[in-house]
């Protein structure tokens, strides 16, 4: 059977269509000329235009970000599948770095006796080695943990990419984070995830390099 319509093969042209295609179908919309490629990249990764609706900026949050960014920052990821989905030559080239310690001996051995989630321990691990940015894809106690530590004052993120995705404690630890007054970038409601996270990197990095 043949192909209706044209085939698109190169991979410009195809996500340059795929973009157009998204700019149509969501319209008009409240975000601004920094904010809508970081959504439009979400909606992309996933094809799910409730991003639209879902997703949320703290004042001044994406300048935050590529200031952090280009002034080479050190980001924390709550899960190695987003360390995965990171765009590593583009981080390379804003001489910045990123990690997972969630899978570290020293990690597994602190939360078994202390009694919390790898993911706190994780969390503590990178705020306590200068982590500045931080993306939290999975976690809900990663982001309760970091909120508390900021509480604290014993870390300053210039951003939180907070978008645990789930159940429990996901839509709460979401909530705190949007009414906190530390900058940041979230989903509401259930959805989220790693590679959420990594996307919503990956577009402030290419805002980074303009």
């Amino acid at each position: 059977m043949a192909t209706e319509g044209p085939v698109i093969v190169k991979p410009e042209e195809i996500e340059s269509e795929s973009f157009r295609m998204i700019d149509a179908e969501v319209g008009p919309h409240q975000f601004d000329a920094q904010q809508w490629p970081v959504v439009r990249r979400v909606i992309h990764t996933t094809a799910d235009f409730s991003f639209s609706e879902a997703t949320e900026f703290s004042f001044a949050a994406v300048t935050r970000g590529l200031d952090a960014l280009r002034g080479g920052a050190k980001i924390l990821c709550d899960t190695n599948m987003v360390l995965a989905g990171i765009n590593k030559s583009r981080l390379a080239k804003l001489g910045g770095t990123a990690v997972c310690y969630v899978a570290d001996a020293d990690v597994a051995a602190g939360a078994k006796e202390q009694g919390v989630t790898r993911s706190i321990m994780a969390l503590r691990k990178g705020a306590a080695e200068g982590c500045n940015l931080f993306l939290i894809g999975n976690a809900p106690t990663a982001l309760f943990e970091l909120l508390r530590l900021a509480e604290a004052g014993e870390v300053d993120p210039a951003l939180v990419v907070g978008v645990p995705v789930g159940f429990v404690g996901a839509v709460e630890s979401k909530e705190a984070l949007y009414q906190s007054e530390l900058a940041n970038i979230c989903c509401r409601g259930r959805k989220g995830g790693s590679a959420i996270a990594a996307a919503i990197l990956n577009a402030l990095m290419i805002l980074a390099e303009d």
